[in-house]
């Protein structure tokens, strides 16, 4: 059982940092988002090692064409080791615009009509299994939000995962106090903007520290 103190800690919305001593082989230099922390555990998604595996290639699974310009060879990550088969989805609440209304400057009245209906439905954006991770951060599984991004339009920002890591009760405070991972509140441009390859060394920089100059030892923020 976790420790009075342990037990406050609520690392939701924030990065785990793998310490360089960690050597585990699927954890080594690993970053991870916390989508959720409580009494009962913890569920995050490894945000830096991508799989050989397009988004593209997740829609053409589900028989489904991806007309998103923008999204196509985006990488697919490794979320963690548990049902690795499984997707999910991080995404912002924000909804990609429009391009057809910001450049026809001419339309008639009743196409226009029909856009504004149209924009309203797209900007429902309550999937059916959908998990609040921040305030304009969500997590998606189920299948309506490849349908939206099928269709040319949905959360404007996406990065896609297979399985996700997890912690049993008390489980992520004993290893946080055995010095493997370190804590820092999430920057979400790390998850959408920032090069694969340089996720590491910039959460670490939240910190304030360079990998190199650590010892194993414990530390959050």
């Amino acid at each position: 059982m976790p420790t009075t103190e342990t037990a406050s800690i609520n690392l939701s919305q924030h990065f785990l940092i793998a310490m360089p001593g960690l050597q585990d082989s699927g954890f080594e230099r690993s970053v991870i988002y916390i989508c959720e922390h409580n009494e009962h555990g913890a569920f995050g998604l490894c945000i830096n090692k991508p799989l050989e595996m397009p988004l593209e290639d997740l829609f053409a699974q589900n028989r489904l064409p991806l007309k998103r310009a923008d999204l196509i060879g985006q990488r697919i990550c490794w979320g963690g080791p548990l049902h690795p088969d499984h997707g999910f989805l991080l995404h912002k609440k924000q909804l990609i615009e429009q391009q057809e209304q910001e450049q026809e400057q001419e339309q008639e009245q009743e196409q226009e009509q029909e856009q504004e209906q149209e924009q309203e439905q797209k900007a429902d954006t309550s999937y059916t299994s959908t998990l609040q991770t921040a305030d304009d951060l969500q997590m998606t599984t189920s299948k309506d939000v490849l349908d939206a991004l099928s269709e040319g339009y949905g959360p404007a920002q996406v990065f896609a995962a297979l399985g996700y890591s997890a912690w049993s009760s008390g489980q992520l405070e004993d290893e946080i106090r055995n010095n493997s991972w370190l804590t820092v509140a999430a920057d979400h441009a790390l998850i959408f903007e920032v090069p694969f390859d340089e996720r590491y060394d910039r959460a670490m920089l939240l910190l304030g520290v360079q990998p190199w100059a650590l010892a194993f030892q414990a530390g959050t923020a």
